[in-house]
C-alpha cells in the first residue's frame, strides 16, 4: 500500500442536537461524579439529643444505614452501634467492644432507650 494515502473528510457533519446531547451527557456525568466525590450516597444523619447512663442531654448524631435494621449513634468521642435481626433481636456495641443483646424502650420524655443510651429527637424507627 505504498503511495496511497489515507482520506479523511475535511469536516464532520455536526447537528445542534448532537452537540446538545453531548452537553447534557456531560453536565449530567459530572454532577454524577461531584456528588460521589463529595459522598452524596452516605446514609442520613438525624441530629438529636443522646445520654449515657442516665447523665446530661448532649447533642449527638444518629445515621442510619437501613432502617430498623442498622444504625449507629456518635455522640462524645464515642460510636455506638445496632443492629436488628429482624425477629425482635437489637445488638448494640460500643466502639470496638463485642456485641451484646440490648432491650430497647421508652422514656416518659419521649426518648428510646438501649441499656443506658437514650436518644430522643426525630428518627426513622421502621
Amino acid at each position: 500500500m505504498q503511495g496511497r494515502a489515507l482520506a479523511l473528510p475535511a469536516r464532520l457533519p455536526v447537528s445542534a442536537a448532537s452537540l446538545m446531547t453531548l452537553l447534557v451527557i456531560l453536565v449530567l456525568g459530572l454532577d454524577w461524579l461531584s456528588r460521589a466525590a463529595v459522598g452524596a450516597d452516605e446514609p442520613p444523619s438525624y441530629q438529636v439529643e443522646c445520654r449515657l447512663e442516665g447523665g446530661p442531654w448532649n447533642p449527638c448524631v444518629m445515621t442510619v444505614e437501613s432502617v430498623g435494621e442498622r444504625w449507629w449513634i456518635d455522640m462524645e468521642g464515642l460510636r455506638v452501634l445496632f443492629r436488628h435481626n429482624g425477629r425482635g433481636s437489637v445488638e448494640m456495641r460500643r466502639s470496638s467492644g463485642p456485641w451484646q443483646r440490648v432491650s430497647g424502650n421508652w422514656q416518659e420524655d419521649h426518648a428510646l432507650c438501649w441499656d443506658g443510651l437514650c436518644a430522643k429527637g426525630s428518627f426513622p424507627l421502621d
